[in-house]
C-alpha cells in the first residue's frame, strides 16, 4: 500500500510538512501479487472486506487491532490522516487497486467483484473528484510492462537560434513558455516527474516566491518572462540540434528551475486556451557536464544560490562523496543518488541508502535507536544531529562498519522466522544498539568505537542472542510500533546494559 501527495510518496514522519494547497491530489494505491495463474475471486473479496472496515474516515481501527497486522492498519491511518489534513482543499482523490498473477484472462465473476468494491469505495467518497480504478495485471501485461522503457530523448523546440558556448554541447536558449509546458508534460498532460528527480527540492506549493511567480504568469505587463525570471538549468547527456531551433535533448533533467517549471504547468493546466497564443519565452541554459563529479557540483552550485532547506543539499556535500568511494571499494554501493546504484543493476543487499546509514550512526553514535525507527525521512534536517553525524575528516572506517553492521543486522533478522516483518522493523536499530553496546560493555558508543569494530565478532547467533533480550523487553513495554517509536524501550535496554556491566566487573 502507497499513499502519493501530489505524486510525492508520503511517510509517517513527514505528514507534518505536508499542507494544503490548490488543486491538492492524493493517490491511494494498494498492490496484491500472487504467483499463481489465474485470478480469484477471494483476493477482491478481502479488499472488499478491508475497505469497508478501514478506509472510511473517522473510524476507530482499535477495534481490528486483532485482525488486520499493524502494517496494514498503519498504512490505512496514513491515508486516513492525509485526506484529513488536507480535507479543506478539496483534494483530488484516486484510489487504484491493483492485482498481478500469471493468469492470461479474468472470469466474469472476478470482475463482478471488482465492480462491487468499486461501488463500496465510491460510496465512502462519493464527491465527483474520485476515482476508483481495479486494474487486472496478467502474464502479458506484466511482460509488456517489463519490456517497457522510460523516454529517453526529448524534443526542445527554441524561439531563436540558440547561442552555443565553448566547446562542448552547451547552449543557452529561449523557449517559448507554451512550448516549454509541452516539453515537461507527457501525452497525457501530466508533468514528466523524471525530468526533476535530479533537482534537489520539491515544488515548495504557495509560498511567496511561488506566488510572484504566478502573478507575472497571469499578468500581462509588457515584458518578456525572461526578463522578469531566472530561468530554467537543464543538464542532459547530449544536446543536439535538429534544426536551427529545435534541440534533442537525451535523458534531461531540470536541476535548477523547479519552482519555475511547476508554476508554468500549473498556468496553463489552468488556463489551457492561452497555449495557441503565448508569446513569451523563458531562459534555458543546457548543459552536457563532462563527468559525474561535475554534474554534482553543477546541481550544488545553481541550487546553492537560492534559499531552501539545508538538508536537501547535504547529500551532495563532500563527506558524502568521500562515503560514497570508500564504500563502494569495500563492496557497498552509498546511493547519494537515488536509484542510481539500482539502476546500474547493483544487488539491493549491497546498496546503503542516505537514510539507512544515517539510522544507523544515529542508533550508535547518539543512543537513539527510537528516532531511527520514528523519524527515517527527517534524520538530517536539524544541524545539530547532521554535525554530531557527519563529522568533518571523520575517519572512514567508522561509516563503513556502521552501514555494514547494520546490513548484518537487517539480513540476520530477515532470515528468521520468530518475528514478523514489523517486529523487525521496530527492533531493528535497538539490536544494532545492543549488539555494540553489549559487545563493548558501554552504552556510550564513541566514533572511535565503531572505528575498532571487529565485524568478524558479530554472528548471527550472536546478534539473534542480542535480538532475543531486546523483543522480550520490547514485549514486556506493549510490543508495537509505538514502543518502537518512544523512549521507554531504549531506556529500559541502556539500564540493561549498565547493570550487566556492573554484573561483569563484580
Amino acid at each position: 500500500m502507497y499513499t502519493l501527495f501530489n505524486n510525492t510518496y508520503v511517510t509517517e514522519d513527514a505528514l507534518d510538512d505536508i499542507s494544503s494547497m490548490k488543486e491538492s491530489c492524493i493517490d491511494f494505491v494498494i498492490v496484491q501479487a500472487k504467483r499463481e495463474t489465474s485470478f480469484g475471486e477471494d483476493a477482491l473479496m478481502r479488499w472488499k472486506t478491508t475497505t469497508g472496515n478501514l478506509l472510511e474516515i473517522g473510524i476507530d481501527d482499535t477495534q481490528y487491532a486483532e485482525r488486520y497486522n499493524e502494517d496494514v492498519l498503519s498504512a490505512f491511518a496514513l491515508f486516513r490522516d492525509l485526506y484529513v489534513k488536507v480535507l479543506r482543499s478539496t483534494p483530488k482523490l484516486n484510489i487504484s487497486f491493483h492485482y498481478a498473477t500469471y493468469a492470461t484472462e479474468v472470469h466474469p465473476n472476478v470482475r463482478a467483484q471488482a465492480d462491487e468494491l468499486k461501488t463500496i469505495v465510491h460510496n465512502l467518497f462519493p464527491s465527483n473528484k474520485t476515482t476508483v480504478v481495479v486494474k487486472f495485471w496478467g502474464a502479458e501485461e506484466l511482460l509488456l510492462a517489463a519490456q517497457s522503457q522510460s523516454e529517453h530523448k526529448l524534443n526542445l523546440p527554441l524561439a531563436e537560434t540558440p547561442i552555443n558556448i565553448g566547446t562542448h554541447q552547451d547552449y543557452v536558449a529561449l523557449v517559448n513558455l507554451a512550448k516549454y509546458y509541452r516539453f515537461i508534460t507527457d501525452e497525457n498532460g501530466s508533468l514528466r516527474k523524471y525530468i526533476f528527480e535530479a533537482n534537489v527540492r520539491d515544488y515548495q506549493g504557495h509560498n511567496a516566491v511561488n506566488q510572484d511567480i504566478e502573478h507575472t504568469l497571469a499578468t500581462a505587463t509588457g515584458e518578456d518572462f525572461w526578463w522578469l525570471n531566472n530561468g530554467i538549468t537543464l543538464l542532459t547527456d547530449e544536446a543536439m540540434l535538429a534544426t536551427s531551433k529545435e534541440l534533442i535533448l537525451t535523458e534531461p533533467a531540470v536541476v535548477n528551475g523547479l519552482q519555475t517549471s511547476n508554476e508554468i504547468f500549473r498556468h496553463f493546466q489552468d488556463n489551457p486556451d492561452e497555449l495557441a497564443t503565448e508569446t513569451r519565452n523563458v531562459l534555458v541554459r543546457i548543459i552536457v557536464p563532462e563527468s559525474e563529479d561535475s554534474r554534482d557540483r553543477i546541481i550544488l552550485a545553481t541550487n546553492n544560490q537560492t534559499n531552501i532547506p539545508k538538508s536537501s543539499l547535504r547529500a551532495n556535500d563532500p563527506i558524502h562523496w568521500q562515503i560514497e568511494l570508500y564504500l563502494k571499494g569495500r563492496g557497498l554501493y552509498y546511493d547519494r543518488r537515488k536509484n542510481y546504484y539500482k539502476n546500474q543493476g547493483k544487488k539491493r543487499n549491497e546498496i546503503i541508502s542516505v537514510s539507512f546509514l544515517a539510522q544507523c550512526m544515529i542508533s550508535l553514535l547518539l543512543q537513539k535507536p527510537n528516532y531511527a525507527r520514528a523519524r527515517p525521512s527527517t534524520l538530517l534536517t536539524q544541524d545539530e544531529t547532521y554535525n554530531a553525524l557527519y563529522v568533518k575528516n571523520q575517519n572512514l572506517d567508522v561509516f563503513y562498519h556502521a552501514a555494514k553492521l547494520g546490513r548484518t543486522v537487517e539480513l540476520c533478522l530477515k532470515k528468521s522466522n520468530v518475528y514478523s516483518q514489523a517486529q523487525k522493523n521496530d527492533i531493528l536499530f535497538y539490536v544494532l544498539y545492543c549488539a555494540v553496546g553489549q559487545k563493548l560493555g558501554k552504552t556510550r558508543i564513541t566514533a572511535s568505537d565503531i572505528k575498532e569494530i571487529d565485524l568478524t565478532h558479530y554472528t548471527d547467533d550472536y546478534i539473534l542472542e542480542v535480538a532475543a533480550q531486546v523483543f522480550a523487553e520490547y514485549n514486556r513495554l506493549g510490543g508495537d510500533g509505538k514502543v518502537a517509536k518512544g523512549a521507554d524501550l531504549i531506556t529500559a535496554l541502556i539500564n540493561f546494559i549498565s547493570n550487566d556491566k556492573e554484573s561483569a566487573s563484580v
